[in-house]
């Protein structure tokens, strides 16, 4: 896609699993549920996507089925690891099946510095054939991308955008206020959507969009129309999803509320184990009290 504006909503879409393996016949269920429901953009093998355990033929089959049933949405595929070779091998494992982006979370583990962070997107975006988002998530990496570090790799011509979960509002702001015009800032926390967007981001990439996407899809446009009284009611009344959603480590609570909705199966890679008994009835609620389910 030349030009590729990514902005509104886009689902940070589960694997779904049956008996250990791929459930494709359930994502790609899943996919036509966001389709249907006038999602903006799609977001397969990401953190949500248990990525890190998925093999390669897994992650082609379901970049391919993503492709196949976005109606032309733009798919953005998550590659990051910490390691330049290593992300380098993805974007050429998964480049050949049509992605439209990248998704290149800050390296976990190694601790990198700012200078380090620089030097490694630069590389990535000048290695990759399509555009790269970078994908601040200090909680999960334990490594945050600063504001200032963040602008400087805005400059890069095939660096669009940012998906910011460090949950910083000055960080987050800063950067909306001082990147360049076509530069995209995503939230990447859902309860934060609101306010973000109304600061000047783009849009939010969400994890409660698995389970609520049409609403999600109304929220993040009534934001684009400045519609802050819709915006607003839709954000009281998905609150306690999106929090609910992060009880436990993302996505075990996401996918106990889609085994709820009759989606998938509640199965998880390990390490990753289903939803607690607690969860479990605390989603059930939730749902519950959407009226999404009985």
């Amino acid at each position: 896609m030349d030009n590729l504006l990514l902005k509104g909503c886009g689902t940070a879409l589960v694997t779904p699993f049956k008996n250990e393996e791929v459930d494709y016949k359930a994502f790609e269920k899943l996919v036509q549920f966001q389709i249907e429901s006038g999602i903006h953009f799609l977001v397969p093998l990401g953190t949500t996507g248990e990525t890190p355990c998925l093999m390669d033929s897994e992650r082609i089959k379901l970049l391919q089925i993503a492709k196949a049933n976005s109606a032309g949405r733009p798919v953005m595929v998550g590659v990051g690891t910490n390691s330049l070779v290593m992300t380098r091998g993805n974007i050429d494992v998964l480049a050949p099946y049509g992605p439209d982006a990248f998704l290149v979370v800050t390296p976990y583990y190694n601790k990198p510095s700012q200078d380090g962070l620089r030097t490694y997107f630069q590389a990535v975006a000048d290695y990759s054939p399509k555009p790269i988002v970078l994908y601040n998530v200090p909680g999960r990496t334990g490594v945050n991308i600063t504001a200032e570090t963040t602008l400087a790799l805005a400059e890069h011509p095939n660096i669009i955008a940012v998906k910011e979960a460090s949950g910083n509002y000055a960080q987050i702001s800063r950067i909306i206020a001082h990147a360049p015009k076509d530069f995209a800032v995503l939230c990447g926390n859902d309860d934060e959507t609101l306010s973000l967007m109304a600061t000047g981001a783009a849009g939010v990439v969400s994890v409660a969009s698995n389970i609520v996407p049409k609403e999600l899809v109304q929220m993040t446009e009534a934001m684009q129309k400045n519609d802050l009284v819709t915006a607003r009611a839709i954000h009281h009344r998905l609150f306690d999803l999106f929090k609910n959603c992060f009880v436990e480590s993302n996505p075990i609570p996401a996918k106990a509320a889609l085994s709820l909705m009759g989606m998938m199966e509640n199965e998880l890679r390990l390490p990753l184990v289903p939803a607690s008994e607690s969860t479990m009835a605390l989603m059930r609620r939730t749902l519950q009290n959407l009226d999404i389910i009985k």
